[in-house]
């Protein structure tokens, strides 16, 4: 009889990306994600729910706070942590305001998947590109920031996070790059 061989993180995220998008509302947003396929983690989505954005993370966030308003859920991918600073002012002031400012009639809901590191690996990025917001973001945002850090919980946190969208609420999802090959 054979040995069953754990699957790494990256293997959990792959196949997580896959049944997230087996709804059809979802759809994955940001730089690479057609293209790159987010370091393969969205091979096992649909094409058609892939939308490339140039390297703008301010548009991508504005983006997808439009779709979420016309019914989609989008996944807002940042695949560098850092640069969710650039898109700061869409998500603190619009994407997290946006409900008490219109007295409850727009509710948008964005799941924003970021990536922290490589801190690990022969291929360092540098202290600019693997730094952490989590504990800031939860100061500035009313919705969930998680980090996930054990294999076991990544396709339970985004399937919560799926139906926290279709309720209206957003979430933060934190990856850790460095845990990829774990």
């Amino acid at each position: 009889m054979g040995q069953i061989t754990p699957m790494s993180y990256k293997d959990i995220l792959t196949e997580t990306m896959g049944i997230i998008g087996e709804e059809p509302r979802v759809v994955f947003v940001g730089y690479g994600v057609k293209f790159g396929r987010v370091g393969g983690t969205l091979a096992k989505v649909q094409e058609s729910q892939l939308i490339e954005m140039p390297l703008a993370e301010a548009l991508m966030a504005g983006a997808c706070i439009g779709m979420s308003l016309k019914g989609l859920i989008p996944v807002l991918v940042i695949e560098r942590y850092d640069f969710i600073l650039l898109a700061l002012d869409q998500i603190v002031n619009q994407l997290d305001k946006l409900c008490k400012l219109s007295n409850g009639l727009h509710k948008p809901a964005v799941i924003i998947r970021v990536i922290r590191g490589s801190r690990n690996t022969p291929l360092f990025t540098g202290p600019t590109h693997t730094q952490c917001f989590s504990m800031a973001m939860r100061h500035l945002v009313s919705f969930p920031v998680l980090e996930l850090k054990w294999v076991e919980s990544i396709e339970d946190q985004y399937r919560w996070s799926v139906e926290q969208a279709k309720l209206g609420k957003s979430t933060i999802l934190v990856e850790d790059r460095d845990l990829y090959s774990l």
